[in-house]
C-alpha cells in the first residue's frame, strides 16, 4: 500500500537545507546595495552645487539683464538645476510657456536619474530583516530535528543550532540599517535637487514674464 503523501513531512525536506543559502543570498544583497551606495554617491558628488551662491549670481545676473552671462553661468555651473535653467534658455525664443514647460519637463524627466538604485536600498532595508529572520527559522528547525534525531545530545545541541541560525537574523539586520540609512540620505539629496531646482525654474519664468524678454 502506497504511503499517504504528507504535507508537512514534504515541507520539513525543504527547511533542513538549514540556513547556509539565506547567509549567502544575504551576503551578496549586502554587495548589491554597496554597489548602489558607491554609484549614487559618485552621481550626487558630481552634480552638487552651492545653490545659494549660484542662485545669489544668477538672479543678479537676470536683474541686471545680463542674460547671456546667467546662461553662461549655467554652462560653467552644470549640475541638475543649471541644466534645468539651460532648457529654458534653450526655448526662450519661442515664449515665457515655453520656457516653463520645457523646464518643467526636465524635471520630471530627469527625476528618474535622481531616484535611479533607490528603490534597491528601500527593498533591502525593508525585507533584509525578514531575509535573516527566515534563514533564523530555518536553523531553529533544524536544531530540533537535530535533537529528535540525537535524543542524547540533550539541550547542547539546540542551543548550538540556535545560536548559529541567530546568526542569520544578525546578518539581515547588518545588512537592513545601513541600506535604510543611506537610503534616507540619498531621498533627502533628491527632494533637495528637485527642491532647488523648483525653485529656479519659478524665479526664471518670473523674470522673463516681468520683463517681457522671453
Amino acid at each position: 500500500m502506497e504511503d499517504k503523501f504528507n504535507l508537512v513531512e514534504e515541507l520539513l525536506k525543504i527547511t533542513l537545507f538549514g540556513t547556509e543559502w539565506v547567509l549567502w543570498l544575504l551576503i551578496l544583497l549586502s554587495v548589491l546595495s554597496l554597489f548602489v551606495v558607491i554609484e549614487r554617491f559618485i552621481f550626487f558628488m558630481r552634480i552638487r552645487l552651492n545653490f545659494t551662491i549660484f542662485s545669489h549670481d544668477y538672479i543678479e545676473y537676470l536683474i541686471a539683464g545680463k542674460t547671456e552671462e546667467a546662461e553662461k553661468l549655467c554652462r560653467d555651473h552644470l549640475s541638475f538645476e543649471s541644466e534645468m535653467a539651460l532648457q529654458g534658455f534653450k526655448n526662450k525664443a519661442k515664449g515665457i510657456q515655453a520656457m516653463e514647460e520645457s523646464m518643467a519637463a526636465y524635471l520630471v524627466g530627469s527625476r528618474q536619474k535622481l531616484d535611479k538604485g533607490l528603490v534597491i536600498l528601500g527593498t533591502l532595508g525593508n525585507n533584509a530583516p525578514f531575509i535573516g529572520l527566515f534563514g533564523t527559522v530555518l536553523g531553529i528547525i533544524q536544531a530540533f530535528h537535530d535533537l529528535a534525531q540525537n535524543p542524547d545530545g540533550g539541550t547542547s545541541v539546540v542551543m548550538s543550532g540556535i545560536s548559529e541560525a541567530l546568526i542569520a537574523t544578525a546578518v539581515g539586520l547588518l545588512v537592513a540599517i545601513p541600506a535604510v540609512i543611506f537610503y534616507n540620505a540619498f531621498q533627502r539629496k533628491v527632494k533637495q535637487h528637485m527642491s532647488n531646482a523648483q525653485a529656479l525654474l519659478k524665479l526664471t519664468v518670473t523674470h522673463f514674464a516681468q520683463t517681457k524678454e522671453g
